[in-house]
């Protein structure tokens, strides 16, 4: 059963077909793009909310602001720990609060809404529409310009302030109810209340005079030439947090900017996150910056010097006074197939018999699904694995026929010749789409990083076996469009935006381009797949081994290890940092800014909403045994799910099949146990459609015989695995794809040698 909606409601679109006069043919090698939709297919929004110097770049879509730049009354932002809303009325600031939402399933969602805001607005001219005026790695500027006057302020990712420019006139200040002035606020600059259960406090310019005009109304007269204010929200009401959130309240953040190196001797991933500021009086020239769990858990370079914390919808965010701090996570890779099953093995035949079946019938599986690029892209990694395992196997005429028919359906989508199956680039946005469109693909520049990951994975299996079709002058130049798309790292390009799907402070992909819908726009963007947002980040990493692009393979493998941490914390929660009591399900399939549910945008059907968060399962989906007594655990949960769900669930008239995706199951359920995985599987069971019985049963067959993943070993090169069986025997993988013998080294000193586009296996 596939999805109908990926990010908001269904719909059924009618496509032409026709060439229409704008849709200019654009060569790329081989390939060809497009620069308008053909015929009445539909186009990619404008992004017009953006200032002159921001039309310039491209606009950036799927991101956790991004509803600023599509909607002249956007919807909420969510900062973390503070919420925004761009109004008429002035700008928004509230403190999310939990809420728990009981559901139709028997359990709860959680969510922390933007509620009972404080609102701060000029005084001299009214706030006009907001836009999105500049833009760093976790920051943004929005301006509520009217005319020549301007209202401006500044929000990042973990503060606790937004900044506040305004070019002339006073700023006023209405509160929901009325305000209670708290103790501690001995300096004039400062208005500190308590609005309801919530805590705020403003930071004015030397001179400031706070006038309450009523219970609920103030207004700050600022002095001639000190059009600036701070406002933040306290996470307590001690006297010292007060102090120290005044002490930082004039480093007004101006910049903020993330690097990222792979060390490959080390396997380690290092993060620098900076934030530049300008001080706009007194001394401090030092900011308070909220750190997220995924970069305070663990991390000794910051533990002893975190403050006070925020309760916020991601988990604690701690304060540190710093204009900079790193992250530091292990690599673990991964190789691109595991070696062939043993002829010994007592399922060699019936995995000789699948193959021969699954190898028959690929061309009708790589169109199986849909005939959106979604679907057309885990049709040719589902046969690009089944590709691999045959190879493995030493059945190297099959491993050729599918290698044909994989180069022949990219090829078919490449060329553009087809009037329903091809590629057009929006150049006054900034972004590729695949038509046809599905799950608003183009209308609201959704799932790219989930659509085309499946796309550079296969075309880096394509390229590992034959490098010529993957040269620039042939098919490369497209598929490294198809990369730049999602994750181009440079800052201010006119083509594409930075990290388009990646949110670097939050460590996790957003799906939605436009940033949120409908009602769901309330809570924020969201991601419902994680586990496909790292099937891209690996395909990254291998298209970047293929073709020799190291700045590619660093950054693939920054991102890789930086959503797998997201994944562990706010999806699985695996360090019981992030979900709330209250909540009942043991992982989340939703995460949003606001909000995070145990649901799927298609069904409440309990085993795609816990599936979803698995598949694709493939060598690179290792991390999801990082804690085998949580994989237990999470595959428990179901049957009680499913009770609940058979009960009480809404039963579709086109019901799945009762065992859907058991093949991803018993894949996972081997990470931890690979007897129980294979006791799952049935080989006559329903398969999604991103996998075949083939690459299942290899999967089983190969952690039967190598045991489960050891995370306590790395080695110096991006292409490696490492297994261990109960009696405490490793195995060791290593692929070069280089075309010179390499040498690799294990931390615990194992060293396999490696010839040039190979896989090493030890023992």
């Amino acid at each position: 059963m596939k999805p109908l909606y990926r990010c908001g409601l269904a719909v059924w679109v009618g496509f032409g077909c026709v060439l229409g006069a704008a849709a200019q043919p654009v060569k790329l090698g081989a390939a060809t793009y497009f620069l308008a939709p053909k015929g009445a297919d539909p186009s990619m929004p404008a992004a017009s909310q953006r200032t002159e110097a921001m039309q310039k770049r491209a606009a950036p879509t799927s991101q956790w602001y991004s509803k600023l730049v599509f909607d002249a009354q956007p919807e909420v932002i969510y900062a973390q720990p503070l919420s925004f809303k761009a109004t008429l009325a002035g700008l928004e600031i509230a403190l999310p609060v939990k809420e728990v939402v009981p559901t139709e399933r028997r359990d709860v969602e959680i969510y922390y809404p933007h509620k009972a805001p404080i609102v701060i607005s000029p005084v001299a001219f009214e706030a006009g529409p907001a836009k999105l005026a500049g833009a760093g790695d976790w920051s943004v500027d929005i301006s509520m310009a009217r005319g020549a006057d301007d209202f401006r302020a500044t929000i990042a990712h973990g503060s606790p302030y937004a900044f506040v420019r305004v070019s002339r006139g006073d700023l006023r200040l209405r509160l929901p109810v009325a305000g209670v002035p708290l103790p501690g606020a001995a300096d004039a600059r400062v208005l500190a209340l308590q609005v309801g259960g919530r805590r705020y406090a403003l930071f004015g310019p030397t001179g400031v005079r706070w006038d309450q005009v009523s219970a609920t109304e103030w207004i700050a007269h600022l002095p001639a030439g000190s059009g600036y204010l701070s406002a933040s929200a306290l996470p307590d009401d001690r006297p010292e947090t007060l102090t120290l959130f005044a002490a930082h309240a004039y480093a007004f953040i101006e910049g903020t900017r993330v690097d990222w190196r792979y060390d490959r001797a080390t396997s380690a991933v290092e993060t620098i996150f900076t934030a530049t500021t300008r001080t706009v009086e007194g001394p401090e020239q030092t900011p308070l910056l909220g750190l997220y769990p995924h970069q305070w858990f663990d991390n000794a370079a910051v533990q002893d010097r975190l403050g006070p914390a925020f309760d916020t919808v991601r988990g604690p965010i701690k304060l540190l006074v710093a204009a900079s701090f790193s992250t530091r996570y292990a690599y673990n890779g991964f190789v691109p197939y595991w070696p062939g099953v043993a002829a010994s093995s007592p399922q060699i035949d019936l995995l000789k018999e699948l193959m021969g079946k699954d190898a028959r019938n690929a061309n009708r599986m790589m169109r199986e699904g849909g005939e959106s690029g979604y679907w057309q892209g885990k049709g040719l990694q589902r046969i690009s694995a089944l590709m691999a395992v045959a190879e493995q196997q030493g059945d190297l005429g099959t491993r050729d026929d599918l290698l044909k028919k994989l180069k022949e359906r990219m090829e078919s989508w490449f060329s553009g010749e087809s009037g329903r199956t091809y590629f057009a680039l929006d150049k006054s946005l900034g972004a590729l789409a695949a038509y046809p469109s599905e799950f608003f693909s183009v209308e609201q520049i959704n799932d790219h990083h989930f659509w085309y990951g499946y796309w550079i994975r296969t075309a880096a299996e394509i390229a590992l076996r034959d490098p010529a079709w993957a040269a620039k002058d042939k098919w490369g130049g497209m598929v490294d469009l198809l990369v730049a798309d999602i994750a181009t790292a440079e800052r201010g390009r006119a083509d594409f935006p930075f990290l388009r799907n990646f949110d670097p402070y939050e460590g996790h992909s957003w799906a939605t381009g436009v940033g949120g819908v409908g009602d769901y726009g309330k809570l924020g963007n969201n991601q419902e797949s994680s586990s496909e947002a790292v099937n891209a980040w690996a395909g990254l990493i291998l298209w970047a081994e293929a073709t020799g692009n190291t700045a590619l393979r660093d950054l693939g493998a920054y991102l890789y290890t930086t959503e797998i941490q997201g994944v562990q914390h706010y999806v699985f929660d695996l360090h019981h940092l992030v979900f709330a009591p209250e909540y009942k399900n043991v992982e989340v399939s939703q995460v949003f800014g606001g909000a995070y549910k145990h649901n799927t945008w298609w069904t409440d059907e309990p085993r795609q909403i816990k599936g979803i968060n698995l598949l694709p399962v493939t060598t690179a989906s290792l991390y999801l045994g990082r804690d085998p007594a949580y994989v237990k655990r999470n595959l428990a949960a179901l049957k009680t799910e499913m009770d609940i769900y058979a009960k009480y669930g809404t039963r579709p008239s086109n019901p799945p099949p009762a065992d859907i995706w058991q093949d991803i199951f018993a894949k996972y359920a081997a990470l931890d146990n690979p007897a129980e995985g294979l006791a799952r599987w049935d080989r006559w069971g329903a398969v999604e459609v991103g996998d075949t019985r083939t690459h299942a049963l290899h999967w089983l067959l190969s952690l039967q015989a190598m045991g489960t993943p050891d995370f306590g070993v790395t080695a110096d090169t991006p292409l490696f695995s490492v297994f261990r069986r109960a009696d405490g025997q490793r195995t060791y993988l290593a692929f070069n794809a280089g075309k010179a013998p390499a040498t690799v080294r294990f931390s615990d000193g194992k060293v396999l040698e490696v010839a040039p586009s190979s896989l090493a296996r030890v023992p």
